[in-house]
């Protein structure tokens, strides 16, 4: 967990300075801050279950397991990403992980792992799928319809609400009269929970129980995990938002999930300070690893602009 976390942190980093410098083009949203919640949530699955993402993209991948060098080569739009410098920032995918994609229509997520967990329960495969989205989404209709849609069909589908509390800079409060997005679960007759989104171990628990569910044939979970972003909603948007209350961000600095682990690792579990830093240095190396593998990629051919687009006829 805490090596996913710190690599989860390192990227997002690394990417916002590259963003900076105009090396990563188009709009890009960072995860710093919603690290427990991620890799919490990926770590409760077995590797041939799904995930689906949102916007706010890199983090997801990297909590279910995937490797750095395709989805940095993604990013700087190189042949070598895993959607072949198609996808970008907002669209990763990576199969091979279970990462089924990611999309920056909000709320698109929800129906999309409604169908994946259909097919799965169709197929007899005993995969769970599991759908990141943000409280922004639950506004959107295509969330009811997917909700509904894996309610009546029992389906094997945990949704995780990752409520950091804005919606760009609108606050959650001003838009829903509910005061938790988990107690719309009732609505469709599935159990709805709230979990602290900072704490990586409560959130593997109450995931955990949400695939044990799933898997069971029990149907679906609605799970809000009460979390925070450090940065703006999206990567250097160019002006100061004045829209967070006096003190809010110090408080949430102080919940860091990777402090919070870090201390109970050495508090609780007996590690030793010098193996976390190295864990933390390795991390660095591997972000750095793929940094250097993207900027050394190709571009993809401009033929390719016409492959991937339609099937081909039969």
């Amino acid at each position: 967990m805490f090596r996913r976390m710190c690599l989860i942190r390192r990227f997002e980093d690394a990417v916002g300075a590259m963003h900076l410098r105009g090396e990563i083009v188009g709009a890009v949203h960072t995860s710093q801050g919603q690290e427990g919640e991620i890799v919490g949530a990926c770590m409760a699955l077995r590797d041939d279950d799904y995930m689906i993402g949102n916007h706010r993209s890199h983090g997801h991948p990297i909590g279910k397991g995937a490797a750095l060098r395709g989805l940095m080569a993604e990013l700087l739009g190189k042949k070598t990403g895993v959607c072949g410098g198609k996808g970008g920032s907002m669209h990763l995918a990576d199969f091979s992980v279970g990462s089924l994609g990611e999309t920056s229509i909000v709320g698109s997520g929800v129906p999309v792992a409604a169908g994946a967990a259909f097919g799965a329960k169709m197929q007899g495969l005993g995969r769970v799928t599991l759908c990141f989205f943000g409280d922004g989404a639950t506004s959107q209709g295509a969330w009811h319809e997917g909700m509904n849609f894996a309610a009546i069909w029992d389906l094997p589908v945990v949704f995780l609400c990752e409520n950091n509390l804005y919606g760009v800079t609108t606050p959650i409060n001003t838009v829903s009269r509910v005061a938790n997005i988990a107690d719309r679960a009732v609505a469709y007759g599935m159990p709805g929970v709230i979990v602290d989104g900072q704490d990586v171990i409560a959130v593997y628990e109450v995931v955990g129980e949400a695939v044990r569910r799933a898997r069971a044939g029990e149907g679906p979970t609605l799970v809000e995990a009460k979390t925070y972003r450090y940065m703006e909603h999206g990567s250097n948007m160019g002006r100061a938002f004045d829209y967070r209350p006096e003190g809010e961000m110090e408080h949430w600095l102080a919940r860091d999930p990777l402090k919070l682990l870090r201390q109970k690792l050495l508090d609780e579990m007996g590690f030793a300070d010098e193996a976390l830093a190295a864990i933390d240095l390795a991390a660095q190396d591997e972000v750095a690893d793929a940094i250097e593998f993207g900027r050394a990629s190709a571009y993809p051919e401009a033929a390719s602009a016409y492959t991937d687009v339609v099937s081909a006829m039969r």
